[in-house]
């Protein structure tokens, strides 16, 4: 899978550094991941969750930080939407519109 707005991670985890192994390792996971389908995706990470409108979530570090994904599985892409602690993924309203 493509990661599109990668950089995206990148200044998220030279801002919060506690974050940055875990996000290497999602990132790599995915560039090296032929999904094509939720059921593929979960093979890979068995905690992703379809939130709608083809937004994913993803529980990194034990769930402490959340990333949010379009997934578009025929053009093998996957674009980030959002990156943060749980807390302030609680805080976002509707998440399939983010």
């Amino acid at each position: 899978m493509r990661i599109i707005a990668a950089r995206t991670i990148r200044q998220y985890y030279e801002a919060h550094p506690e974050s940055k192994v875990a996000l290497q390792d999602w990132s790599q996971k995915v560039k090296e991941a032929d999904w094509v389908s939720l059921a593929d995706m979960r093979q890979t990470f068995n905690s992703v969750d379809y939130v709608g409108n083809q937004h994913y979530v993803f529980n990194i570090k034990g769930n402490d930080f959340r990333l949010v994904a379009v997934v578009k599985f025929t053009v093998r892409f996957v674009l980030i939407r959002f990156i943060g602690t749980h807390a302030e993924y609680d805080r976002i309203k509707d998440i399939a519109n983010i």
